[in-house]
């Protein structure tokens, strides 16, 4: 209560009051959920417009289709409160049909108000959306395959026999990648969003930092991503600029600020961790999932995860080298997707 969550919004700093939820099972379920009449004020915002017309004031937002339930609600419960307690009328799009949503009323601050608690609906069931994107470098080079499958090999010579190791647990090495950040893109207006936003960066500050060249990296040395070594989850190949500078790191940290200040992707660290999946308990079951799954549908596959008893794979290939590679692009990569060399679609890149 006295820490409440803070959600940033057109330039709006709203308090998140705590809410009584429902488990989230089932990703098509329609929850009710709506922002109390004392969650925004009526008060006048610059952060949207809002036109005057003949009989009132009305205000559009864009809104992906999938999300349109989030704002009808269970038998419609949660618009017709909205409309109710803010005195506006509120036209949403049929199921499936990309377009907007015009809340109409006789008084701005009702067409406001309506508008503000849309945003906040909006804000916190985006965030229960699984990722479709993530940006990434390729580490997918012949060479690199090969010595991952060298990897494979002997540490399943080795280490075959510690708790939980086997051949399930491997990244496809057609799939090898640095992963930046995921996003979530619920239609192509926001996919096309996200490529133009990649554009920009090249132009203003990737191609300075690159020097209008491929960045060579060295693969080397792996670690864990949890605390204890024998309870591992992820195991990772550290990946460092072959020259020792940081510019690999300084053009990651920015891509990612970049987009978190556009509003495409959530700010999770400082800085970026520039890693590798080489070996995943989430690939035991499912080979396509991908190395983070911090979902709501992710939680319960998490406590399904087998550990690994690692410690002697890091012991053993501490230093193990995977090879060097030339990185020229950072892609806008499609979740559970293929293209034909077997690396992950791609729906833009710089």
């Amino acid at each position: 209560v006295l820490r409440p969550t803070l959600i940033k919004i057109g330039g709006r700093i709203y308090r998140k009051n705590l809410i009584q939820e429902q488990a989230y099972q089932h990703e098509e379920e329609e929850e009710d959920f709506c922002a109390g009449p004392s969650d925004c004020a009526d008060e006048p915002c610059d952060a949207f417009v809002v036109e005057e017309t003949e009989k009132g004031f009305q205000c559009r937002v864009e809104v992906p289709s999938p999300l349109y339930k989030y704002i009808i609600g269970k038998k419609g419960e949660t618009k017709k409160r909205l409309e109710t307690e803010t005195r506006t009328s509120i036209s949403i799009p049929k199921p499936g049909a990309e377009g907007e949503i015009v809340i109409t009323g006789q008084h701005r601050s009702g067409v406001i108000s309506a508008r503000t608690r849309i945003d906040v609906l909006l804000d916190s069931f985006r965030k229960k959306q699984p990722f479709t994107h993530f940006l990434s470098f390729a580490l997918n080079q012949p060479a690199i395959q090969e010595k991952f499958l060298q990897f494979k090999e002997e540490v399943l010579e080795k280490c075959s026999k510690d708790h939980g190791v086997s051949s399930s647990l491997f990244q496809n090495p057609a799939k090898l990648h640095l992963t930046l950040g995921t996003l979530v893109l619920l239609n192509e207006q926001e996919t096309q969003k996200a490529c133009d936003l990649l554009q920009r960066c090249k132009e203003d500050f990737v191609d300075q930092i690159a020097g209008g060249k491929p960045l060579t990296v060295e693969v080397a040395g792996v670690e864990y991503m949890n605390d204890d070594p024998a309870m591992t989850d992820v195991l990772y190949a550290k990946v460092h600029m072959k020259d020792g500078s940081d510019r690999l790191q300084v053009i990651a940290d920015q891509l990612v600020e970049r987009f978190v200040a556009s509003g495409l992707m959530l700010k999770e660290w400082d800085r970026v961790k520039l890693h590798a999946t080489v070996m995943n308990t989430l690939f035991r079951k499912d080979p396509s999932a991908e190395e983070r799954n911090n979902t709501m549908t992710g939680k319960s596959s998490f406590k399904e995860r087998e550990s690994f008893n690692g410690r002697n794979i890091l012991k053993l290939f501490e230093n193990f080298y995977f090879g060097e590679a030339q990185l020229d692009s950072v892609r806008l990569s499609q979740r559970f997707s293929s293209d034909a060399s077997g690396y992950y679609a791609t729906s833009g890149q710089l």
